[in-house]
């Protein structure tokens, strides 16, 4: 994520997707970003005196999604899948933004959890994702990584046109 940050036009909004304790809302903050941090569960997360950050406990897995109609400069999920609205992501980029995602992908089973296919990115998912909605690959793995724990990861940057 931080690789490509950079990439996000400079003091643009960029949503933090399933945020967990807020380890990117924070570094995103701190290069002058405005961020939306969202979260089914905002325990673990400790605003402190951040002003550019605002929170949202929202369930980002119900029917309806919750964040209809807003745009992003930028928008950054690591460690979450959920299907039913993984196309809506890139619609939510704002003409220029940047779209930066890692998550588990298929062989993980192999390390542990997670394990269930639901939650592992098949071969390939996020290139034709990116296909999909016409975004430009910037760096895309879908590789084996020791560290921090043994994983099967899938990561992308792509860029929507302006």
């Amino acid at each position: 994520m931080q690789r490509f940050a950079t990439l996000i036009p400079s003091h643009g909004s960029v949503l933090d997707l399933a945020c967990g304790s807020g380890r990117h809302s924070y570094y995103l903050a701190d290069a002058g970003f405005s961020v939306t941090a969202v979260d089914r569960d905002l325990s673990l997360f400790a605003l402190g005196n951040q002003t550019q950050i605002t929170t949202q406990e929202l369930d980002l897995e119900l029917d309806a999604w919750p964040l209809e109609g807003r745009l992003f400069d930028g928008i950054v999920v690591t460690n979450y899948l959920y299907r039913p609205h993984l196309d809506r992501l890139p619609q939510m980029l704002a003409p220029g933004g940047v779209f930066i995602y890692e998550t588990f992908a298929q062989g993980n089973e192999a390390f542990g959890k997670p394990s269930n296919p639901n939650f592992l990115l098949k071969t390939g998912e996020l290139l034709a994702l990116a296909q999909r909605h016409s975004l430009k690959v910037v760096a895309y793995e879908d590789i084996y990584q020791d560290s921090p724990k043994p994983a099967m990861m899938q990561r992308i940057c792509a860029v929507k046109a302006v």
